[in-house]
């Protein structure tokens, strides 16, 4: 089994930052890709950036220019650098990675997904 453990999320004022980042654990030949989506109130997840193996990354627009993705390859982790935060930014954020498992016979890629950490912009 993968497990994802989540952690940095919180209270932060309007134009604050706050880093999250999201560690993999269990049986782990490779992963793909790491990233982060999120989940606001009556709104559906959606994503909000990750990074691949060659350190290829996307952004949704909304977050482009004030946060950061970054990974360790070597540690199974995922980071998420954001600055300049505005209520609009206040969701449920998921870490989310492709991980490839060797189940004998076969080596096989599953989505796992991470429990979630509040993240609340707020004066």
């Amino acid at each position: 089994q993968v497990q994802l453990v989540e952690s940095g999320g919180g209270l932060v004022q309007p134009g604050g930052s706050l880093s999250l980042s999201c560690a993999a654990s269990g049986n782990i030949f490779n992963i793909n890709t790491m990233g982060w989506y999120r989940q606001a109130a009556g709104k559906e997840r959606e994503l909000v950036a990750n990074i691949s193996s060659d350190d290829s990354t996307n952004y949704a627009d909304s977050v482009k220019g004030r946060f950061t993705i970054s990974r360790d390859s070597a540690e199974d982790t995922v980071y998420l650098q954001m600055s300049s935060l505005k209520s609009e930014d206040t969701a449920v954020y998921y870490c989310h990675a492709e991980v490839a498992t060797y189940v004998q016979p076969y080596l096989i890629e599953n989505d796992y997904w991470g429990q979630g950490t509040q993240v609340t912009v707020s004066s």
